[in-house]
């Protein structure tokens, strides 16, 4: 019988495995490999791994692909993948033109992966028009249907949970947006994180160290603009730094900043270029913090000398109170010697007004004009209460609603003592004796106390949550404290009003503690902090502390 040749195949092996001289020795060297006729069905579930990786062999050295390259094009695919997994789970084989239409590329006003499957989910686009685009190579030049809704006013929220939605199958929840931030800590990049000064406390981000890691951080502290008239910035950038210090945080440097007025916009471009050091810089923040008008104003500053931002700015992404605007990595090319800017979707935090209003009153949390602050004092009560033939001599036994969010019973305080209010003029204010407060809130809820308002009315739960506060103080020349609301503002407590000269000496030493009682809807949390210096009164108490020569050289530095 003949015998049966065998066939080898002949392998290239990697040059990095090199076999020692020894093993030479003139023998041939046969490797077996084992040949799979059945057809590879999990090909699918290991596409994403694999083409996460790919982008590693394009290139070495200068053309190499950089660390925010390599994160936007997991980002993008991953997304892609979930999405393609999930029809294949529900069996739902829709095609169009033969085949399943879901992007790599991502809408530039949101970051939602393009998509012409579900015309209610993020990033979709017209089936004729995405054809179009992609026969012209202009996908990245797209903006979704949803994005030119929120261009144009409309409210479309796209994360589930927020504002009484239930959440659905169109909707991205907050734990999945959050998780899109977690490989920044695996990154070197440089880190711009934004901070609302109107909303400080609520906006900070309590975990930020989970998402950045070690990175450096560049804070900006936006809308200062909105702050009272006659605010002394000195006193507002210390105030900053030393809530800053508590964080205990790689913080570099601190800039006080609006973007719509352009104020330290300047400084912040400068600080980036001097400390990027060839990393990628991602913007960082809370929910409707500020961070897509931010970019807008660094590309706009830029754009006078720099024709790459000049570009950019014509595919800015978009800006509008729904929380939840941007719902994935933007990429932007902002620098003409190269490195790159990317807008990340905003951290939603269960603890802020914006996560319990419907999105139709998302806008009369956001201010639109400078604060004025609004005072309750014993004469103000007077005024409006003397019908009532009622006899007190301070501000206990009546209670303050905050619209329909906040509810302070004063229990006791001082004769002289002021609460004054800082927060968005939509929001409206109003005092009543506190036993008639329950019957007040029953009938005038999304009337005279709005928001809630609308059809949210009937499902509001109420201000389920009340909280104790016992504010001692020692100086009657100052404010004892701000009340923070998060996500709508801040009550400043004056022991004795700034209007008062002296206080009475025996009253004071009689009581050095105001009680209070704060009522807000579940879950919306309440800060008590140093008070914030702001308006002409602020630059007056306001004390610097004395700093050792080790404070003062690792204290951020802060510009405005």
């Amino acid at each position: 019988m003949t015998p049966k040749t065998l066939s080898l195949t002949s392998f290239i092996l990697p040059h990095q495995f090199k076999i020692p001289k020894s093993c030479y020795s003139g023998r041939a060297i046969i490797i077996c490999k084992s040949i799979n006729p059945q057809p590879q069905q999990q090909d699918l579930q290991l596409q994403p791994q694999l083409s996460v990786s790919s982008s590693e062999s394009q290139g070495s050295g200068p053309a190499a692909p950089t660390r925010g390259d390599i994160f936007l094009e997991r980002q993008q695919l991953l997304a892609a993948s979930s999405a393609v997994i999930e029809k294949k789970k529900k069996k739902k084989k829709e095609k169009v033109n033969g085949s399943l239409k879901v992007s790599t590329f991502c809408c530039y006003g949101c970051g939602a992966p393009l998509q012409v499957l579900e015309m209610d989910a993020p990033g979709y686009v017209d089936p004729e028009t995405y054809e179009l685009k992609k026969k012209h190579r202009q996908l990245r030049t797209i903006l979704c249907g949803r994005c030119r809704l929120l261009s144009h006013g409309h409210m479309v929220t796209a994360v589930g949970g927020n504002g009484g939605y239930a959440g659905g199958k169109q909707f991205v929840t907050a734990e999945e947006l959050r998780e899109k931030l977690r490989h920044l800590r695996n990154e070197k990049a440089l880190i711009v994180k934004l901070v609302d000064i109107v909303d400080f406390n609520g906006s900070f981000l309590a975990h930020v160290r989970d998402l950045a890691g070690a990175n450096p951080i560049i804070l900006v502290v936006t809308k200062v603009d909105l702050l009272p008239k006659g605010t002394d910035f000195n006193c507002v950038g210390d105030w900053v730094v030393e809530a800053t210090m508590k964080k205990k945080l790689n913080v570099l440097s601190v800039h006080l900043t609006s973007s719509k007025s352009l104020v330290g916009i300047t400084g912040v471009v400068s600080e980036i270029q001097k400390e990027k050091k060839g990393r990628d810089v991602y913007i960082l923040g809370a929910a409707n913090v500020g961070k897509s008008a931010f970019i807008n104003a660094m590309l706009k500053m830029l754009s006078d000398k720099d024709p790459v931002a000049a570009m950019a700015r014509k595919y800015k992404p978009i800006q509008s109170a729904v929380p939840g605007t941007t719902v994935g990595p933007i990429q932007i090319n902002a620098f003409l010697g190269g490195g790159k800017v990317y807008d990340t979707p905003g951290v939603h935090l269960h603890h802020r007004q914006a996560a319990v209003v419907h999105s139709q009153d998302l806008p009369a949390l956001a201010p639109r004009s400078r604060l004025r602050g609004q005072s309750f004092t014993k004469e103000v009560v007077l005024d409006q209460w003397v019908s009532e033939k009622m006899e007190f001599n301070s501000l206990a036994g009546f209670s303050i609603f905050w619209g329909g969010l906040v509810r302070v019973d004063v229990l006791k305080v001082l004769p002289e003592t002021c609460l004054t209010f800082y927060g968005p003029k939509a929001v409206k204010l109003h005092i009543v004796p506190t036993n008639k407060a329950d019957e007040f809130y029953k009938k005038e809820l999304g009337a005279l106390l709005t928001p809630p308002s609308g059809e949210q009315v009937e499902t509001w739960t109420g201000l389920e949550t009340a909280r104790q506060l016992h504010i001692r103080f020692d100086d009657t020349q100052r404010p004892a404290c701000d009340v923070a609301i998060s996500g709508l503002g801040w009550i400043t407590v004056e022991p004795v009003s700034q209007t008062l000269k002296e206080p009475d000496a025996d009253l004071v030493q009689e009581a050095m503690v105001v009680s209070l009682d704060v009522h807000v809807p579940k879950a919306v949390e309440i800060f008590v902090r140093p008070p914030l210096p702001v308006g002409k009164s602020g630059g007056e108490w306001y004390q610097y502390r004395d700093l050792t020569e080790k404070e003062e050289e690792t204290r951020p530095k802060w510009y405005f």
